[in-house]
């Protein structure tokens, strides 16, 4: 058991939503954005956060942030209320919303990173060494002179990461950081968050709605809808919980020849290209006894497993609950 960083239990929050009913009259109701959701974080953790819009992820992250109170239970970040100690918490914490930024718009990004320093008041020397590890890690050294008005979305979502990173918080909340980004700034936003964690220990909350940032970044993922939590634990575990275990892995084969369907026990061929064929089984099953089946009885020449689609076993999940 490591440290606990992040502790909530039985946390909840309800929205009051007032629509007219009438010429005159309003009605109030009631909007439970998060229910009743308990989860530690230890110190050090890269954890994915993933669901579908409006099932409460950015809810709960505000409330971890101090943006907003729950509405009931207990939050905990660092030993430290969030909402009670809001300003103590932002010493401890960086946090990036990928649709917004906390850079200011009409100065260069050098500008900002100083007025960050003067606000958190961070010591020269620690602050020039994050600097540096951040614009050389970011690939940002060509940016520190341009407004931040005139950066792309990826340029600007780094500067925001660089930011957020300044005062060396204990965790790292990143709210959809690579939405809209290309590729190239994908991979370098994913690559600097691995080193991130490796070296420094950093402990990063991830919500996205890209998938591939969870696979490339988290061992860990929960899963949220309706504002309850559905699944919490490893990500390969995450397929086996998916529609009662119907989530199925790939074995990809390449052979000698063109050949009909093979017959190999716990699959079946879903795919045949040429000397290629794709033969489906179930996710939670070892893959071992079909490749041994494979190379003992046909012509193989390479093979490969490919894991089942993460947002297919989550859209599974939902429906199996619905």
């Amino acid at each position: 058991m490591g440290e606990v960083l992040i502790e909530l239990d039985g946390v909840e929050k309800v929205f009051t939503v007032r629509r007219r009913a009438g010429l005159v009259r309003r009605e109030k109701r009631q909007v439970r954005a998060v229910d009743g959701i308990g989860f530690t974080v230890d110190r050090g953790e890269m954890v994915g956060y993933i669901g579908p819009n409006g099932a409460g992820k950015s809810t709960t992250i505000k409330m971890l942030t101090g943006i907003l109170t729950p509405s009931a239970g207990r939050l905990r970040v660092a030993g430290i209320d969030p909402a009670r100690e809001r300003m103590r918490l932002a010493h401890r914490m960086g946090v990036v919303f990928g649709q917004r930024t906390t850079l200011w718009w009409d100065l260069p990004l050098k500008d900002s990173y100083g007025l960050m320093r003067r606000m958190y008041r961070i010591p020269e020397a620690r602050y020039r060494a994050n600097l540096e590890r951040c614009v050389e890690r970011l690939d940002l050294g060509e940016l520190l002179e341009v407004p931040v008005r005139q950066l792309s979305l990826g340029q600007r979502m780094r500067g925001d990461i660089a930011a957020a990173l300044l005062h060396d918080p204990d965790v790292l909340y990143l709210d959809e950081p690579t939405i809209g980004l290309d590729v190239v700034s994908k991979a370098k936003v994913r690559a600097f968050l691995r080193q991130l964690n490796a070296e420094l220990g950093t402990t990063v909350l991830l919500t996205t709605h890209d998938l591939q940032d969870i696979e490339q970044l988290c061992e860990r993922v929960m899963v949220i809808d309706h504002g309850r939590l559905m699944y919490d634990g490893p990500l390969g575990g995450l397929h086996a919980s998916g529609a009662a275990g119907q989530s199925e892995r790939t074995l990809v084969v390449d052979l000698e020849r063109e050949l009909p369907p093979l017959e190999v026990a716990g699959a079946r061929v879903v795919r045949v290209e040429g000397a290629r064929q794709w033969l489906a089984f179930p996710a939670q099953a070892s893959a071992a006894p079909l490749v041994a089946a494979v190379a003992a009885g046909y012509p193989l020449l390479d093979l490969s497993v490919r894991e089942p689609d993460i947002e297919e076993v989550i859209a599974r999940m939902y429906a199996g609950r619905g």
